[in-house]
C-alpha cells in the first residue's frame, strides 16, 4: 500500500473513532497483564465474563500468589487452556515480586522473561499500560495487514516490523487496536463485510464483498 493511502487510512480510522480501546477490563497494570495472558487462544468477552470475581479478589501480584494456583483455575475455568494460565498466573505473580518489586516492568524484554508472556501479549501491555507505540500482532492484525497490502509478511513479527514501518508516527500509538477492531468486526475471517468498510476503496483485497450472505431456507423458517 502506498504511503499517502497508509496515511489515509489511518486518518479514516481516527475520524471514525478518535480514541480507540481494548476491550479487556482491568483496573491496573497487573491486571491487564493477567488478563491478556488469559486472553491467548481465548475470546477478549470470555476473559472479562471471569476476570472480575478474581480480580475482586486478588488485584496484585501478592494477592494472588497468596490465592494460589488451584482457586485461580477455579475462577477462570471457563475460559480455554485454564490449567496452564492458573499456573503462569501464579508464576508470573511470584516473578514479580522477586524481580520487579511486585511492579509490572515497563520493559519488553522484561514482560517477554515472565512466565506465560510472549511478543503480543508484551506489546499489548507496553501500549496499553505504558503508552508505548507498539503493535501487537494477533490473528486479527494479522488479517488485516495482510489482506489489505498495508503490511504483508509471512509471520507475526514480520508484519509487527512492517507495521511499525509503515504506519505515520502520529497514528503508531493507537494502530493497535484500530487494526484488531476493524479485523474483529469488520475484516472478518470468513467474510470480509467489504459494502461497509471505510477503507474499501484502499484495499488491495480483490474478492470484494458486495452485501451480506443471503439466508438460507432453513435460515429463514426457524
Amino acid at each position: 500500500m502506498r504511503p499517502d493511502a497508509v496515511a489515509e487510512m489511518f486518518r479514516r480510522f481516527e475520524a471514525a473513532e478518535p480514541d480507540p480501546r481494548g476491550e479487556l477490563v482491568a483496573p491496573n497494570s497487573f491486571c491487564l497483564l493477567v488478563a491478556v495472558v488469559l486472553s491467548a487462544q481465548a475470546t477478549d468477552k470470555s476473559v472479562n465474563a471471569a476476570t472480575p470475581a478474581l480480580f475482586a479478589r486478588a488485584s496484585t501480584p501478592q494477592a494472588m500468589l497468596a490465592l494460589g494456583e488451584d482457586a485461580v483455575r477455579d475462577a477462570i475455568r471457563t475460559i480455554g487452556l485454564f490449567n496452564s494460565k492458573a499456573r503462569n498466573v501464579v508464576a508470573l505473580s511470584a516473578a514479580l515480586l522477586e524481580r520487579h518489586g511486585g511492579e509490572v516492568p515497563a520493559d519488553r524484554d522484561a514482560l517477554e522473561a515472565l512466565p506465560g508472556v510472549g511478543r503480543k501479549t508484551a506489546n499489548v501491555v507496553m501500549q496499553m499500560a505504558f503508552g508505548a507505540d507498539a503493535i501487537a500482532v494477533d490473528t486479527h492484525v494479522f488479517r488485516v495487514a495482510n489482506r489489505t497490502g498495508l503490511a504483508p509478511g509471512k509471520t507475526p513479527l514480520a508484519v509487527e516490523g512492517a507495521l511499525m514501518a509503515a504506519v505515520p508516527a502520529a497514528y503508531l500509538n493507537r494502530a493497535h487496536h484500530w487494526l484488531i477492531l476493524h479485523g474483529r468486526y469488520v475484516c472478518l475471517a470468513r467474510r470480509p463485510e467489504c459494502w461497509r468498510c471505510i477503507i474499501a476503496d484502499l484495499c488491495a483485497f480483490e474478492d470484494k464483498t458486495t452485501g451480506p450472505r443471503p439466508m438460507r431456507m432453513k435460515e429463514k423458517t426457524r
